[in-house]
């Protein structure tokens, strides 16, 4: 995709970006920024976070709106590894510079416990380097790491062989201002007395590195070593800020340098062709993650205009309240005769859920390894016990009710930021609703509880499992929501829950289903739980890990409702 001409200058100089040009820093600067972001708010920085009409681009709002609520990177960040800190505080905090300098000395602050993790980003890049010196180009780096990193990193990449490759070095902390500021490339220049001006290449990475050579005055050369595609780069620049040249790859500059050669044949002090190494491989395109046909990665789903949640373990937790009230219970259940209404073991979906069955016939209790993963909710104990009886599951609810009064009462958010995803599922104009097999005075008293102020606020529509005739795996309580909400059940309507009973209802209903993995179940039970088969068909359209991933997958949805 390297797009060049002989229009270009013969250059005098060649400065380099650092990180994501001449070297990978990866690992390093994700566990850095994983550490830093946290420290938004005591850093009073979330405050100064971009507002998102303000944002350069529709990803850059986004990203904002999610290191908002999670204080962590995008998944998608991540996973595609291309972008730099310096992009990330960019696009987060604009031309507040306040705001990115206090973010980079925090970065630098995490940062001293990673770095010296540090290769060449591309194969050969020592060889190519040692080319252009021979040629007299003049070579300088200008990058928005500190010194003593820095220092440290040219003494370790390739066993040291970089330290006596550059001309000039100059580094943020070398500087008053970071990147897109100029002041980190016309310090270079003065360094090495030149002036600032077309024959003057800066190659680097990213938007924010043509940004700066073209306030600088000199030419950007991208250095397109991530294997973005053309329309993506493109989308980046305006006609005045747009690069000089785009490179895959070192072989790339070594091309574009016997181009330039040809029009000037004295301007080089050694040929290209005279001293370029071997041909090497450009850098290695990232590998596609391969993943489950329901991971958020990959899942394509319907834009939702309406998402109902269940209660229990996937927006708040109340397990002690409910392994207590399952221990009372069970013991009641020969007096009523629902020990002989449970299924036979032949007849449970997995090995696992016979041993349950098993288990609660010989002891009238749970087996202490369920209630010590406290893994599994207790309308999916019923659904395991009981199956397609409906008058024994009816039976059990009212029996656990009775008992759950002695415990009911304390109540959390499953995670720290739900109620922010809550928050800006309304803002985006999505209607949310909750869905709980949970009778309505249990719910409503833990509705206001939660977090000590409730949440009642956040929901325009509840239905509780003594609102219908028949609580879930029926999608009775789904469809009722909807018929509220005057909405069609449809798959524009996600139904977000932690149980198998949850996602079956859902598909039964007509709805997306988005399965709450919040008990981090891996992917062989998962497999397990949703064989796909004709006896046990549901499977959920999406798997999430947590609200971060679920927050996400909203953001990340184009396709509008049908």
């Amino acid at each position: 995709m390297a797009r060049f001409s002989d229009h270009l200058p013969v250059p005098s100089v060649l400065i380099f970006d650092w990180h994501g040009t001449l070297v990978d820093t990866h690992d390093a600067m994700f566990s850095a920024m994983e550490d830093m972001l946290p420290q938004l708010e005591e850093l009073g920085l979330v405050e100064r976070l971009l507002p998102e009409d303000q944002c350069r681009t529709a990803e850059d709002a986004r990203l904002v709106r999610y290191i908002r609520i999670f204080r962590r990177l995008h998944p998608r960040i991540l996973a595609e590894r291309r972008v730099s800190r310096t992009d990330i505080f960019n696009a987060i905090f604009g031309e507040d510079r306040e705001a990115r300098l206090i973010a980079h000395q925090a970065y630098n602050a995490a940062y001293r416990k990673y770095f010296g993790q540090v290769k060449p980003f591309q194969p050969g890049a020592y060889d190519y380097l040692c080319a252009l010196r021979q040629m007299g180009i003049k070579l300088a780096v200008s990058t928005n790491r500190n010194r003593e990193f820095l220092d440290r990193e040219l003494q370790t990449v390739d066993e040291g062989r970089w330290q006596n490759l550059f001309d000039a070095t100059v580094c943020a902390d070398d500087v008053t201002e970071y990147k897109p500021d100029p002041e980190v490339i016309l310090k270079v220049l003065d360094k090495l007395g030149l002036p600032a001006g077309e024959q003057a290449w800066y190659v680097g990475d990213s938007y924010v590195d043509m940004l700066t050579a073209n306030r600088a005055g000199i030419s950007g050369i991208f250095y397109n070593g991530a294997c973005w595609d053309a329309g993506r780069i493109d989308s980046w620049f305006s006609f005045r800020d747009a690069p000089a040249a785009i490179l895959d790859s070192f072989e790339d500059l070594m091309d574009l340098l016997a181009l330039l050669e040809r029009g000037a044949p004295q301007a080089f002090r050694a040929a290209p062709a005279e001293v370029r190494p071997r041909p090497f491989p450009p850098p290695p395109r990232p590998e596609p993650r391969i993943e489950p046909d329901w991971h958020p990665a990959i899942a394509r789903l319907i834009r939702p205009s309406v998402i109902l949640f269940d209660w229990h373990a996937t927006l708040v937790d109340t397990l002690d309240a409910m392994y207590h009230a399952v221990d009372d219970m069970l013991p009641e259940f020969h007096p009523l005769g629902l020990m002989d209404r449970m299924v036979m073991p032949e007849d449970s979906k997995t090995p696992e859920d016979a041993r349950l069955v098993a288990y609660v016939r010989e002891f009238a209790k749970l087996h202490p390894k369920v209630k010590a993963d406290r893994k599994i909710s207790r309308t999916d104990i019923f659904e395991v016990l009981f199956g397609e009886d409906q008058e024994a599951k009816q039976m059990a609810h009212r029996v656990f009710n009775h008992h759950y009064r002695n415990h009911y009462g304390t109540v959390a958010a499953f995670e720290p930021k739900v109620r922010e995803v809550l928050e800006g599922l309304r803002r985006l104009h999505i209607q949310v609703g909750v869905i709980t097999n949970r009778d309505r005075e249990f719910f409503e008293h833990e509705l206001a509880a939660v977090e000590g102020t409730g949440w009642a606020d956040l929901f325009d529509v509840d239905v509780c499992g003594d609102d219908t005739p028949l609580r879930k795996p029926h999608p009775d309580q789904l469809l009722l929501a909807v018929q509220k909400l005057d909405y069609p059940p449809d798959p524009s309507v996600w139904y977000v829950g932690d149980s198998t009973t949850d996602v079956i209802a859902a598909k039964r209903g007509g709805l997306t289903s988005v399965f709450f993995n919040g008990a981090q179940w891996d992917q062989l039970w998962l497999n397990k739980i949703f064989p796909g088969t004709h006896k046990h068909p549901d499977k959920p359209d999406v798997v999430v890990n947590d609200f971060s991933e679920f927050w996400a997958l909203v953001l990340a949805c184009e396709i509008g409702p049908p």
